[in-house]
């Protein structure tokens, strides 16, 4: 079975420059979740897709989705909550702890938005929404010297996990970046799955740390989300954005050596 684990990030109207490429319209979104139930399809959380996948959990539904929320903006709360609640889909939303609103002494890197509060992503948990992990200060992780990379992970987890009061057992890269050491020390964080990028179908063949997902964006039409959760032509959908992905993992693979000889 291929399974559309589909990436959102901002659900809003009036999305600034930084985050506008993936900021989806409400009224766009209400009309991908309309399609989604009207077509029959089974909406599932990452974790229970991960648990399906290595066999800990129960099998699949017959046309499973999963949707997925990075970052964790403020109008998930305000915008896409209420439309999830309203068609009964449930959902994974992946939490940047050192970018949240009142994150005080833990603030950490450059949130590009309006950010959810640690009371509202207790909310969020208590709606049903599975709570995951996103790094504390969503660097690019493959670039991170080891410690600098356990830390990240590590403290993104345990501080979901305390304020939440549940366990945060998946994550997605920042910008989808991972790499092989990446994802030994995720595992080593306690993780049991992750989220890439790579937009693809997800099957059972692929690495449990590096599910790849379908981007759906503010350019994402109806006709190319049709086609995507359909599985029907998806590597030509996503042809310009598979090629670049490729292109740069090289790059970034370069420069992490670079940064290994020199100490810089």
């Amino acid at each position: 079975m291929r399974v559309p684990i589909l990436m959102y990030h901002s659900i809003t109207d009036r999305p600034n420059a930084d985050t506008r490429p993936h900021a989806v319209r409400p009224g766009d979104f209400e009309e991908q979740l309309a399609y989604l139930t009207e077509h029959r399809f089974r909406p599932i959380t990452f974790a229970d897709l991960a648990a399906a996948l290595d066999g800990t959990g129960p099998a699949l539904p017959e046309r499973p989705v999963v949707l997925t929320f990075d970052d964790g903006y403020a109008d998930f709360h305000s915008a896409a909550l209420p439309l999830l609640e309203r068609y009964g889909v449930p959902a994974t939303i992946f939490v940047t702890s050192g970018w949240l609103r009142d994150a005080g002494a833990d603030a950490a890197g450059r949130p590009l938005d309006t950010m959810l509060s640690w009371s509202q992503v207790r909310e969020v948990a208590s709606a049903g929404v599975e709570i995951g992990g996103h790094s504390h200060s969503h660097p690019q992780l493959d670039q991170l010297r080891d410690h600098e990379l356990r830390e990240e992970l590590r403290r993104n987890k345990e501080l979901l996990e305390d304020k939440v009061g549940r366990p945060v057992t998946t994550m997605a890269y920042p910008y989808g970046y991972s790499s092989a050491r990446v994802r030994r020390e995720v595992h080593r964080a306690g993780y049991r799955a992750a989220c890439a990028v790579n937009n693809a179908l997800t099957t059972g063949r692929h690495d449990m740390l590096a599910l790849p997902r379908l981007t759906v964006g503010r350019s994402t039409t109806m006709g190319r989300f049709r086609k995507a959760v359909e599985g029907r032509g998806v590597p030509l959908i996503y042809l310009k954005e598979r090629v670049l992905t490729k292109g740069y993992a090289v790059v970034r693979r370069t420069r992490y050596a670079v940064r290994q000889v020199t100490g810089k």
